[in-house]
């Protein structure tokens, strides 16, 4: 039984209860239930490899758990108290000693690492009792993603409430994220799930920026699209033009700016478009770099009202 493990628990196996609350906030305690350790117990041992059961000493329930050695042949117990419950005072008797003999066999023992959780009054809906002058909440929380160093010490992890929206994170940075969407929460969480499943060493920082990468390369695409599509029409004209030149890389050259030699404009055309480009400070190489044009030669009538519009909404470098 030396080689035999018990694993660290997953988010899922995890549950939230609220452990003091007032006008200012609330802290919770991660915990988890008597089905999460029969579940884990069957898991390691098998179903028929441990057995419970109950004693009662000077008036408290104790709960004892064995494990089947087969290298001793013999049964190994651990044995721990229960305390009273407010509720089906036996049946919580029962519960809690089973729970905490489990808590000695190593299930669960790392919540014991946990971070003291704070959940300020703007995350949550605090509500107050005026005639107990007590506070209150209906929201609801749950472990979203848990991760643990080498030694098993929860190193990172992840609280949202009964909305998916992130109430507590040990990396502050995660709660301004935009958790209002509900459909990039879905597909988040979806990924954050699916790396916990295949990737045993996954860490929460990880799945955090695939959530951040995620949101953010959605966002950045709707406001790109139509961009991307007129320049690469604006490249395919060039290039079906075949009027590139690598040598109109040098049109401007020392410390003054000129257009050099461009066929496709008027000569009219380039005395106002390097007018304008000394006017407001602006290289050239900007102008070619933002409609991707590798020389002067390339600016059509096209780009080039498209450019002189742009150059003429600028302010001066004097005035800069």
């Amino acid at each position: 039984m030396d080689d035999v493990s018990i694993r660290l628990l997953r988010a899922e196996e995890i549950e939230c209860r609220v452990a003091m609350i007032n006008e200012k906030g609330l802290s919770l305690l991660l915990f988890k239930d008597a089905r999460v350790d029969q579940k884990l117990l069957d898991e390691t041992f098998t179903p028929f490899g441990w057995k419970r059961s109950h004693q009662v000493l000077d008036g408290n329930l104790y709960c004892t758990v064995e494990v089947w050695d087969r290298e001793k042949n013999q049964w190994i117990g651990k044995q721990d108290v229960g305390t009273m419950s407010y509720t089906e005072k036996e049946k919580g008797q029962a519960s809690d000693s089973f729970k905490r003999a489990c808590f000695n066999w190593g299930i669960g023992r790392e919540l014991y690492t946990a971070p003291f959780i704070w959940i300020p009054a703007e995350r949550v809906n605090i509500q107050k009792k005026e005639r107990e002058q007590k506070f209150y909440t209906y929201d609801r929380f749950h472990v979203w993603s848990i991760n643990y160093d080498e030694e098993g010490k929860i190193n990172a992890v992840m609280i949202v409430n009964q909305k998916n929206e992130i109430v507590y994170s040990m990396d502050a940075r995660i709660l301004n994220m935009d958790t209002k969407e509900a459909g990039e929460k879905q597909a988040a969480g979806k990924m954050v799930k699916k790396a916990e499943n295949k990737v045993e060493n996954t860490t929460a920082q990880k799945m955090t920026n695939k959530i951040e990468g995620k949101v953010e390369d959605k966002s950045k695409q709707e406001t790109t699209n139509r961009q991307e599509t007129a320049d690469k029409a604006e490249r395919k004209a060039i290039r079906g033009r075949g009027t590139a030149q690598k040598e109109g890389k040098e049109a401007f050259s020392g410390d003054e700016e000129s257009l050099g030699a461009t066929p496709s404009l008027t000569k009219r055309q380039r005395t106002v478009l390097e007018s304008e480009l000394k006017r407001t400070g602006v290289a050239l190489d900007a102008v070619l770099n933002r409609y991707h044009l590798e020389s002067a030669e390339q600016i059509s009538e096209e780009i080039y009202k498209k450019a002189i519009e742009c150059l003429r909404k600028s302010k001066s470098k004097e005035a800069a």
